[in-house]
């Protein structure tokens, strides 16, 4: 075989799946064109093992995060560049009766684990609203994505394992157990392209359940740098002094586009969080690829075994990432189970249709 993996999309999917298998010893190729938008590269990258309303732990957080932290540290120092960033994070109690909900949900082992064991330091309160306090939340922060991303990339270019080009599935030969595509030899093709695998009719069949997202990037002044603020929206607090506030969920409108409706929706929110004046400085749009389950499509299609696909990793790429793209690797490499709620195989019934 000319490679052993050709991966197409260098998103954060593509990314790590690439690094695990570059580190396995296989030969890989990633076909990107960087001219496609990306979600990747507008994902503000946050992190958070108690999430929602109602401070629900993350699925699989005790063996995400650390995995994710590994990979991300590990890397930090091979590329010679930063991008993990351990943050806290508080979220200003909107009442005395959700003071007293998340007080009690903290004696909760599983949660406990993830809140910090003391009272909230109160360094934000003179720019924020949050005269009930607030609640800690440790092992979180954020990855910041364009950086890891970017200097991935530098990494493959030079040791020759990227390739910038349109992917074209209908240029594929299937033969017995590889395909060829351009007069390579391929043992596997895998799809990491994000929503763009909706029209990609080897997988157009599963459940994709796209989130278009908006974030601003807005400048407050003097903010404190520090912990990420999280009451309803974001403020994901950066040294340069451009913080991002986020972020919209929507199910319609599936564009790239950002909309009035988007920013006035965020800039209410900011309003009733912030004491002190900001400014709006951009506005940006992605669309996350999300499944109908919430839960990642991994595997391999029903009737081609040589094409895979890793996808639908939504809002929380960033730890579900790391952690799949080994357990597919080991899957592919060492016969070990992949996690049966990640297996496309739960949708074969869908191709059969």
């Amino acid at each position: 075989m000319d490679y052993d993996y050709v991966l197409v999309g260098q998103g954060i999917a593509g990314t790590t799946l690439a690094w695990h298998l570059h580190r396995s010893g296989r030969k890989v190729l990633i076909v990107n064109d960087s001219s496609r938008p990306s979600a990747s590269m507008v994902a503000a990258g946050i992190f958070n093992p108690l999430t929602g309303r109602k401070l629900v732990k993350t699925w699989m957080a005790d063996e995400l995060f650390p995995y994710a932290m590994h990979f991300y540290g590990g890397l930090e120092e091979e590329l010679q560049a930063r991008f993990l960033y351990l943050r806290n994070i508080y979220r200003p109690y909107r009442s005395i009766e959700e003071q007293n909900n998340y007080l009690a949900q903290t004696a909760e082992p599983g949660i406990a684990r993830y809140v910090l064991d003391r009272p909230a330091e109160l360094s934000y309160n003179d720019f924020l609203n949050a005269q009930h306090g607030g609640l800690e939340v440790t092992g979180a922060g954020w990855v910041d994505l364009p950086v890891f991303l970017h200097k991935s990339r530098e990494y493959f270019i030079r040791h020759e394992l990227y390739l910038e080009a349109v992917f074209d599935p209908n240029e594929m030969v299937m033969r017995d157990d590889w395909v060829e595509w351009r007069d390579l030899r391929i043992g596997k093709v895998i799809f990491c392209q994000g929503v763009d695998a909706r029209d990609n009719a080897l997988f157009s069949w599963l459940p994709f359940a796209p989130v278009k997202g908006q974030l601003l990037e807005v400048s407050i002044d003097d903010f404190p740098a520090e912990k990420i603020v999280n009451q309803g929206i974001f403020i994901l607090p950066d040294e340069s002094g451009i913080h991002k506030v986020g972020a919209t969920y929507s199910w319609h409108d599936l564009d790239w586009e950002t909309t009035d409706e988007g920013r006035l929706y965020l800039e209410e929110k900011l309003k009733g969080l912030l004491k002190v004046p900001y400014q709006v400085l951009n506005q940006r749009a992605g669309i996350r690829p999300s499944s109908k389950d919430r839960r990642p499509m991994i595997g391999f299609h029903p009737q081609f075994q040589q094409i895979g696909v890793f996808n639908g990793l939504g809002t929380k790429g960033v730890t579900l990432a790391p952690y799949f793209a080994n357990n597919f690797v080991e899957y592919m490499e060492k016969g070990k189970d992949l996690n049966s709620l990640v297996n496309i195989g739960r949708y074969f019934s869908l191709y059969y249709q």
